[in-house]
């Protein structure tokens, strides 16, 4: 089969499963009542782990796939050069398998975490109002995230799939699963901050789901990656500032309001 074909084989397959991913929590979202609605606000989703672990995991191939595209392709550009040459060829599934490893390993530290706030919160007893200031000092803390240096690090590294190979390749199936861990690491660094806005946005909001996917997309793939970047961190400031001020601001308000009312 023709290296081309192959590409765009990958890339159809790439954006079925994102597709099949995104149609299915809009599904599910639609297929809520009243009470789950409320549930979705909550930081676990009022969910076990591993539904919890599911559902991340659905939401990660969702928004991940689409920016880690052409790293992916890039990956198998190479390997498919390989092969020509009678070199040992490794799918870029096995790539693909380390990087959402990363992520997976991510959503164990988030569903921990979101499991502490929500014992340390029904402990406190934190009124809505308090709960949604937290929330906007955490849009603040990915504002300013998104101007560090450490941002711009990690950004660089994800916008120069061709760099990344020269730097970082490794040969074989543990050098692609290797390979795969190292871009999800540098993926995560860019990108981490963004996720846990979603927190105090609605973890399961669709919208501000397909809202940061874009913004994680022109980054990485635009010519002003850079410059988008800044000017979302400046959002973020200005936004999580206003909730500060206004905690009425946050979408999830009002949920978080009726469940401590109940």
């Amino acid at each position: 089969m023709a290296p081309t074909l192959q590409r765009y084989i990958i890339l159809a397959l790439l954006i079925a499963i994102a597709a099949a991913a995104w149609t299915l929590l809009v599904w599910q979202q639609m297929g809520m009542d009243a009470d789950m609605r409320m549930e979705m606000y909550a930081l676990t989703m009022g969910m076990k782990a591993p539904l919890f672990l599911a559902i991340w995991m659905i939401m990660m191939i969702a928004m991940m796939f689409p920016t880690a595209a052409p790293m992916i392709l890039t990956f198998h550009q190479v390997q498919a050069g390989k092969q020509s040459r009678g070199e040992t060829f490794v799918s870029s599934w096995v790539f693909v398998a380390g990087y959402m490893l990363v992520w997976g390993v991510m959503g164990f530290i988030a569903f921990a975490g979101a499991a502490g706030a929500e014992m340390l919160a029904g402990h406190v007893g934190l009124s809505a109002a308090t709960a949604a200031r937290i929330g906007g000092a955490l849009l603040m803390i990915g504002g300013a995230y998104q101007l560090s240096p450490l941002k711009d690090l990690c950004l660089a590294k994800c916008r120069t799939p061709i760099g990344f190979i020269l730097t970082s390749w490794r040969d074989g199936y543990g050098g692609a699963v290797r390979m795969g861990l190292e871009h999800g690491l540098f993926c995560l660094g860019c990108c981490w901050l963004l996720f846990l806005a979603l927190f105090p946005l609605g973890i399961m909001n669709v919208a501000a789901m397909a809202v940061v996917t874009l913004l994680i997309f022109a980054e990485k793939t635009l010519p002003s990656g850079g410059g988008i970047a800044k000017v979302s961190g400046i959002a973020l400031l200005l936004y999580g500032a206003a909730v500060l001020v206004f905690p009425q601001a946050l979408p999830t308000f009002q949920q978080v309001g009726a469940m401590t009312m109940n």
